[in-house]
């Protein structure tokens, strides 16, 4: 078994509970990177995680965009690496870059009246 089928697995388990859940997708590297291409992380509203996209040295980015995307429904790209400012904050250091893909799994989003 594949780390995505567990954390869709996982997903289908939290969403009778949860009603949505952010999914994390790792969808470019370059260069060194802790986690490669398709490695994944899920994450509810309360804080809930399973899975990784980063080891752990920009996950907190990553959760804390997921509770954004949980709420607007907005799915989001995130980039990180070395140039940019934000990813020594996190704590990228490895020297490779990173994009994550963050949608909302589960229920829709209400269309605008």
């Amino acid at each position: 078994m594949t780390d995505s089928e567990d954390i869709l697995g996982t997903i289908a388990a939290w969403l009778p509970a949860e009603g949505a859940v952010a999914l994390a997708t790792v969808v470019q590297t370059w260069g060194s990177s802790p986690r490669p291409a398709g490695s994944q992380m899920a994450i509810t509203r309360g804080g809930r995680m399973a899975g990784s996209v980063s080891g752990g040295c920009i996950e907190g980015a990553v959760a804390d965009a997921a509770q954004e995307t949980l709420r607007s429904g907005i799915p989001q790209t995130l980039a990180f690496g070395v140039t940019n400012e934000r990813a020594w904050e996190v704590g990228l250091a490895c020297g490779g870059q990173v994009k994550v893909f963050v949608e909302r799994v589960g229920e829709p989003v209400a269309a605008a009246p």
